[in-house]
């Protein structure tokens, strides 16, 4: 069986049971008072002067694409897909929209709330995931599932998931667009979210390009590898020889480290902080001679 492209093919394509759904013949004129949001709305702001625009054009030439709704009891309606151009309707002082009537369960509402607004206008990538969060707890959908059911590769999705990860302060510059995806898809390869907010207010500060970040996170990790195979070098060296290492850390009043590999070939580095430190390093082993 041929899949699909489920993006772009309207939500019969995305939910199975959506082309189902019982629906009023034709289109109707539904009054706005009777008109709920939808709960399950997963954007959480609107641009004002977008729904100006939009209820600018309402005006002058009304609404060409009507919204669809479920009803929820004799005279109220809920709504499926379409709040933004509910809430421009409003704005233009309209007294009824058109709309298309379903029945609808409250897990596909969620689902086709999402759906629709992916398909009609950019979330920001906050709130794509906790949509696609919401979809898994509350539908018990795995990562396959949703990636199945949306059309989106896995890794995408996983992508946003990890993004909730991220300090609070650091999703809020996301969603306030301070920075892109790309930026926190950087970010979160490092660990320590002290370092995360250290990068996120550098990036704000001097305006660093998504590059630029990825350069910074390779650099700090390649920076902690190199401290934890130093670390375990030293954990590997013989212990018969600390007493040894002691004795030069005193003798030249410096930080001494071994290495050495399973045939005890190995190195002796002395450390130094300054050419004054050198001289005095040089003067000892001189003295030993």
């Amino acid at each position: 069986m041929i899949k699909r492209n489920a993006l772009g093919r309207g939500l019969g394509a995305l939910i199975d049971d959506a082309d189902k759904m019982p629906q009023s013949a034709g289109i109707n004129e539904i009054e706005l008072s009777n008109i709920e949001a939808n709960p399950f709305q997963p954007r959480t702001k609107f641009d004002v002067d977008a729904l100006n625009e939009l209820a600018a054009s309402l005006k002058e030439i009304g609404l060409i694409q009507p919204i669809t709704l479920r009803k929820i009891s004799n005279s109220k309606y809920q709504i499926i897909a379409g709040e933004r151009r509910y809430r421009a309707a409003q704005l233009a002082g309209l007294e009824t929209i058109p709309s298309y009537i379903r029945k609808a369960k409250d897990d596909t509402m969620l689902e086709m709330a999402l759906v629709e607004n992916i398909q009609r206008e950019d979330l920001d990538s906050i709130e794509i995931a906790l949509s696609y969060q919401r979809l898994m707890d509350e539908l018990e959908f795995t990562q396959e599932e949703l990636s199945s059911r949306l059309g989106k590769k896995r890794s995408t999705i996983a992508n946003y998931l990890r993004l909730l990860r991220l300090p609070a302060v650091i999703q809020k510059g996301i969603i306030d667009k301070q920075i892109s995806m790309g930026h926190a898809r950087a970010i979160i390869n490092i660990s320590d979210s002290e370092t995360q907010i250290m990068i996120f207010n550098q990036i704000i500060k001097y305006g660093f390009s998504v590059r630029k970040v990825e350069e910074v996170v390779r650099d700090l990790n390649a920076e902690d590898e190199g401290n934890e195979s130093v670390n375990s070098k030293k954990e590997k060296f013989p212990k018969k020889y600390q007493n040894v290492k002691k004795q030069l850390d005193k003798i030249f009043d410096s930080q001494i480290d071994f290495s050495m590999n399973d045939k005890g070939k190995g190195k002796i580095v002395i450390s130094f902080k300054s050419e004054k430190e050198l001289e005095k390093i040089v003067k000892l082993i001189e003295n030993q001679k």
